[in-house]
């Protein structure tokens, strides 16, 4: 890849986050560094350090744009006057991110975290994310009748249900299991349907 010069300083911001996108996608999370990042760009091993002070502030960068992709991806769901159907949409559409952005699904969800505090914009984005699926299942329960914990138990048991499931296509697990005819292909929906089963039985319960 040939090395691209970079002069104007906003423009050397730029070039660090998607030097270091690459430097991860091509090496690994291990590699990247504000020295890998200079020399991926061909520019002086201090020239990062005028934007960034450390590689943490720029891997929190980052992962707070996967993040706003990410939230901007699930709000372009399918929207429904049925919560149960929206929600669906969500499952859906969560799915799909993950199998077509593999990359920046693992930077989100299976990097270690910089210093929250130190990175409050980081934060802001993945709780504007997290709060997509709060949105939705404040609809279903009612704004009045779902406590901020029953909601955040909720969401809990729905990330972590689509989370595994996100993980599992990404690995080559099912083909190895020797799996009844078509169950691979019917797993990611009898997965969102029986996280509407346990909601819908969560709010008889209530």
């Amino acid at each position: 890849m040939p090395k691209r010069a970079v002069e104007e300083p906003l423009e050397l911001k730029e070039a660090c986050v998607r030097a270091a996108h690459e430097v991860i996608a091509e090496h690994g999370i291990e590699k990247l560094s504000l020295r890998e990042v200079a020399r991926h760009l061909g520019v002086s091993h201090q020239a990062p350090y005028r934007h960034y002070p450390s590689r943490d502030h720029l891997l929190a960068e980052v992962m707070r744009r996967c993040f706003e992709a990410f939230a901007n991806d699930l709000d372009q769901r399918e929207r429904s006057d049925d919560p149960i159907v929206e929600l669906n949409s969500l499952g859906r559409r969560y799915l799909t991110y993950a199998v077509a952005h593999p990359l920046e699904y693992r930077l989100m969800f299976g990097t270690p975290w910089p210093e929250p505090a130190a990175h409050p914009d980081l934060v802001r984005d993945a709780v504007h994310a997290f709060d997509v699926l709060r949105s939705v299942l404040r609809r279903i329960y009612g704004e009045k009748a779902a406590s901020k914990q029953q909601v955040d138990l909720h969401a809990m048991f729905i990330w972590s249900t689509m989370h595994g499931m996100a993980s599992i296509t990404d690995s080559n697990v099912m083909d190895c299991l020797q799996l009844a005819p078509k169950v691979a292909g019917q797993a990611s929906d009898h997965v969102m349907q029986m996280v509407e089963l346990a909601l819908l039985s969560a709010g008889r319960r209530n």
